[in-house]
């Protein structure tokens, strides 16, 4: 187009916009017309930032980079504050191979990103939580600007707040690989690696953070709590009251050590902990349900009527209001006004549950798949396939069912080592595109290599040369039959109680994450029978494969019951294994003071107080219940 012809559009349309729309349109297709118009451009407008950026990028497609440089260095001497000019220098680095002087770029282009409206609008949108709005913003942007940093760690914060860990993982990712020095993404990365349960991954982004800046204390905050995912607890706890000695202020830091400390075996010291964050913060309410899951503690009057002050209060969130009400649930129960106790559990739970949005005919329907995917045919052709390490000892079951009582009387023996409930099993399905009925077509490679990565992924998690160690996650009974496939010398014991026990005891729990049927009594019952079935499934196709141990047998014989569990893992008896209260051991689960003590009765039946209340439980259960074999007696147990 040449300058009449400009000089007559510019006339038309009274703007250059219609001139620099049609540059930018033929970028991608007709480089070369894109430049020449970009040219005729510069000829009306020689100052025109935005002309020598699409000039720059057609010098750049045509792959003259000397040319494009030169194009970028004068928009950069007439704008150089401009995000879109530090940007097209770090693409065009990345170009030219030039990976130092790209992270520079970059680093500019998002210190500048501050002068970018769209930008900020939706960094505002962002602090507001209109996070649909700023998704939508964000996206965009990157579709013109796919390498938009600023953008790119803003989209990733995003998906993470929303829980969408795996793509807020490859933005954050993709931003370092333009950026390395970009500590915004890689503080991200960390948090995302954080949130994953991968400890080892989180530590070491963590780590490079703390080497450029070793005093912020957002980064050893960070650091302390991928820790604790890696069992170093001691370590985790130091770097919180490093934090701590500092800015003694910090609410959520001192819940945080609180946690630590509990796992430790450090009650005393937990409780002061987690005072201290509610002076502080009197309506943080995990720290009040923190104090109640010691299910030891017991509360003052004086702290119940700060509780149950902060509860009335109209402007309190819903993720603290609930967790007072589980709080004021079990000071209710402990006082043994059953009827308030149980109503405070019901507000909670029905509070959490619009959080999580469970769907129990999905669940249903998941362990349907899951039956028609191990069957005896598929094990019979991968007899002798995957990994033939035995030393994971996987417990499984459901919560609140005697889990941290059987691995607290294993890992009191001097052959096996208790870590805790390790997401990494569940992680590998995931890796399994169209689990569960793509396991038929995975080679004798592939199972191997599994069984082999869950070995190396929790090796982090092994602090002895013990042989045997124990992943205690319950949620694994889904994956019983990939654990035959891929660890088909692993041993399997499945945790179990009576459902009304269990359930009850589920459903006045709040968990910090997951068990998302916990929170509805009929949800509870369905979930319990649907896991009931799928485990007996797998007694039919794998006879004798799973342990099973129920917790009412191991309470009224722990001697017999220890000894039979023993055998099954091929350990000799070791008496140390009946004074399991004295093992020392991290503990991070809702039964660790318990556990730290000799067993106990008290909880077999206490769902019987709330009887009266449990009938939809009790239906949804249906034979579950009806058959339901306690293995103390021998007879049906029916409530």
């Amino acid at each position: 187009m040449d300058s009449a012809v400009l000089q007559q559009r510019r006339e038309d349309f009274g703007e250059l916009g219609v001139a620099l729309d049609y540059a930018r349109r033929l970028l991608g297709p007709r480089p070369q017309a894109a430049l020449l118009q970009a040219l005729e451009i510069l000829k009306v407008a020689p100052r025109h930032v935005e002309a020598l950026l699409i000039l720059a990028a057609a010098e750049q497609a045509l792959g003259r980079l000397d040319h494009a440089r030169a194009a970028l260095q004068h928009a950069l001497g007439l704008a150089p504050q401009s995000p879109a000019v530090w940007l097209a220098l770090g693409d065009l680095a990345v170009a030219a191979d030039e990976p130092e002087t790209a992270d520079e770029a970059y680093l500019r282009h998002i210190e500048y990103a501050v002068h970018d409206p769209l930008l900020m609008a939706a960094a505002g949108d962002l602090a507001e939580d209109r996070l649909p709005e700023a998704e939508q913003q964000l996206k965009q942007r990157l579709k013109a600007h796919p390498t938009d940093v600023a953008a790119m760690r803003m989209l990733a914060e995003l998906a993470t707040r929303l829980g969408r860990y795996a793509d807020a993982e490859a933005l954050a990712v993709r931003c370092l690989e333009l950026a390395p020095s970009f500590l915004g993404a890689r503080h991200t990365l960390a948090v995302v690696l954080q949130r994953q349960n991968r400890g080892a991954e989180a530590l070491a982004q963590v780590e490079r953070l703390l080497a450029v800046e070793p005093d912020n204390m957002g980064f050893i905050g960070l650091k302390a709590a991928a820790l604790t995912l890696v069992g170093e607890y001691e370590q985790s706890a130091a770097f919180y009251r490093t934090v701590l000695a500092r800015h003694p202020d910090q609410s959520k830091l001192w819940l945080s050590l609180g946690h630590t400390l509990r796992t430790l075996g450090r009650q005393t010291e937990s409780v002061e902990a987690y005072h201290r964050a509610i002076a502080l913060q009197p309506g943080l309410g995990e720290a009040w349900w923190s104090l109640a899951n010691l299910k030891t503690h017991r509360f003052s009057d004086d702290d119940l009527a700060v509780l149950r002050r902060e509860l009335a209060r109209p402007e309190l969130s819903d993720d603290d209001r609930l967790h007072l009400h589980y709080a004021d649930g079990k000071a209710l129960e402990d006082a043994g006004q059953d009827a308030p106790a149980f109503a405070a559990y019901v507000e909670g739970a029905r509070l959490r549950r619009e959080q999580v949005g469970y769907d129990a005919a999905a669940a249903t329907e998941q362990m349907h798949r899951i039956r028609a995917a191990f069957t005896p045919d598929l094990f019979d052709r991968r007899a002798g396939q995957g990994c033939d390490a035995a030393d994971p000892i996987f417990i499984v079951g459901l919560p609140r069912s005697g889990s941290t009582l059987i691995e607290q009387v294993l890992s009191s023996h001097p052959d096996v080592e208790g870590t805790m409930e390790l997401p990494d099993l569940a992680a590998l399905a995931k890796e399994i595109d169209g689990y569960p009925t793509a396991v038929e077509g995975l080679s004798p490679d592939r199972l191997r290599e599994l069984g082999e990565q869950f070995l190396e992924r929790t090796r982090v998690q092994r602090k002895s040369a013990r042989p045997f160690f124990i992943d205690k996650m319950p949620n694994n009974f889904v994956h019983t039959g990939l654990i035959q496939l891929i660890l088909p010398r692993a041993k399997i014991i499945d945790a179990r109680r009576h459902p009304m026990g269990a359930c009850f005891s589920a459903f006045k729990q709040h968990f910090a994450r997951g068990q998302h049927f916990s929170y509805g009594l009929a949800d509870l019952g369905l979930y319990y029978r649907d896991y009931v079935e799928l485990m007996a499934h797998f007694d039919e196709v794998l006879p004798g494969r799973v342990h099973r141990v129920f917790y009412e047998q191991m309470v009224e014989d722990l001697e017999g019951e220890t000894r039979r569990l023993l055998d099954y893992c091929g350990l000799d008896f070791d008496p140390a294994c009946l004074r399991f209260y004295e093992n020392e051991r991290a503990v991070r689960t809702a039964s660790s003071e318990q556990v730290r003590r000799p067993i106990f009765r008290d909880g077999l039946d206490q769902w019987r107080r709330f009887e009266p209340w449990l009938a939809p439980l009790a239906t949804a259960l249906g034979a579950a219940l009806t058959t339901y074999r306690s293995g103390t007696s021998g007879e049906d147990a029916v409530p």
